[in-house]
C-alpha cells in the first residue's frame, strides 16, 4: 500500500505541474485586441507560463478531471485497505484490533465493535468516483467553447476534495491506532497447505522436475497429508519419496511458513530481508 500511495501522490506532483499555466487573458474565448502581456500577468501571479491556446483555455475542465481522476484513483486504494481491515477485524480473522477512536459498540450486540472509519472510507469512494463519472458525463456532450454547463464543476471538485481528505485521515488514524495481532496471521498463513507451491519448486530446483510433473507430485502429496490429518512438513520422509523417489530430507527446509517467505527473496519480493529493505527505502524518501 505505501507504494500505491506514493504513486497517487506522484500523479498530485504531475497534475501540479500540468496546470501551473495562468488563463488570465484568455478572456472570454478567443483572447483579446488589448496589449496585454499574459506572460508578465503568468510570472507575476506565480505561474509557470500562460495557458497556450485561448479556447482551450476557457472550454476545458480536464484540471478538475484529472484532480477527481487521481482522487478517485487515490480513494479506490484506500477503499481496498479499507475493506482489508473490515475483514481483518471480524471474529473469525482476528488479525487486528481497532482502537475505540475509529469503532463503534453495536446498536444492538454487546459484544461487537463495528470498524465504522474503514466502512465509511469504502462508501466515501463511492461518492468521488461518482463525481467524476458526474463531470465526465458534463463535459462529454458540450461544444468547444464556455458553456454554462460547466459551472457544475465546483460541486463535485470540491466534494471530493472535503472527502478524500477525511479518508485519508480516517485511514491514518486507523493504521496508526490498531493492533496487529501476529500469532493470529501466523496460524492462518500456515493453513490451507500454503507451502505446496514450495514443495513443487523444490521438485524443479532440487529434483529436476518439469513444473508440470512437479505439480501432479504435490497434489499427490496434499491428498495424502489430508487423508493423514496433518500439516504438508509432517509427513514422513517415507511418505513424500513414495510419491517420488528423488526427494530427500532436504524438502523439510522449505515447506515451513517461516521457510516459504524467506524465500521470496527477489527484488521487491515479500521475504523479510526485502521487506526491511522497501521500508528504510521509503522512510529515507519521506
Amino acid at each position: 500500500m505505501a507504494h500505491a500511495l506514493a504513486v497517487d501522490r506522484q500523479r498530485v506532483r504531475h497534475a501540479i505541474e500540468h496546470m501551473d499555466e495562468s488563463p488570465i487573458g484568455a478572456a472570454a474565448l478567443a483572447g483579446t485586441g488589448f496589449a496585454i502581456d499574459r506572460h508578465m500577468t503568468a510570472s507575476a501571479l506565480g505561474f509557470r507560463e500562460p495557458t497556450r491556446n485561448s479556447i482551450d483555455t476557457v472550454s476545458d475542465r480536464d484540471f478538475a478531471l484529472e484532480f477527481l481522476s487521481i482522487a478517485s484513483i487515490c480513494a479506490t486504494h484506500l477503499s481496498r485497505l479499507a475493506e482489508e481491515i473490515v475483514i481483518w477485524s471480524t471474529p473469525q480473522f482476528g488479525f487486528i484490533r481497532l482502537s475505540d477512536a475509529f469503532s463503534t459498540g453495536s446498536s444492538i450486540m454487546p459484544q461487537k465493535k463495528n470498524p465504522d472509519a474503514a466502512e465509511l472510507v469504502r462508501a466515501k469512494t463511492g461518492r468521488i468516483n461518482g463525481s467524476l463519472v458526474a463531470l465526465l458525463t458534463v463535459m462529454k456532450g458540450l461544444p468547444l467553447a464556455y458553456s454554462k454547463d460547466m459551472q457544475e464543476d465546483k460541486e463535485q471538485v470540491f466534494d471530493s476534495a472535503e472527502s478524500l481528505e477525511l479518508a485519508i485521515a480516517a485511514m491514518t488514524g486507523m493504521v496508526r491506532d490498531m493492533t496487529i495481532r501476529t500469532d493470529k496471521m501466523k496460524a492462518a498463513a500456515g493453513s490451507g497447505y500454503s507451502t505446496a507451491t514450495d514443495l513443487a519448486d523444490w521438485l524443479v530446483r532440487e529434483a529436476g522436475l518439469p513444473f508440470r510433473d512437479a505439480h501432479h507430485a504435490t497434489g499427490k502429496a496434499v491428498a495424502m497429508a489430508e487423508a493423514k490429518a496433518c500439516d504438508l512438513a509432517e509427513l514422513s520422509l517415507e511418505d513424500l519419496q513414495s510419491i517420488n523417489p528423488a526427494i530427500t530430507a532436504g524438502i523439510f527446509d522449505v515447506l515451513t511458513v517461516e521457510a516459504s517467505v524467506a524465500s521470496r527473496k527477489s527484488f521487491g519480493g515479500t521475504a523479510p530481508s526485502e521487506v526491511r529493505k522497501q521500508i528504510a527505502w521509503w522512510r529515507a524518501r519521506n
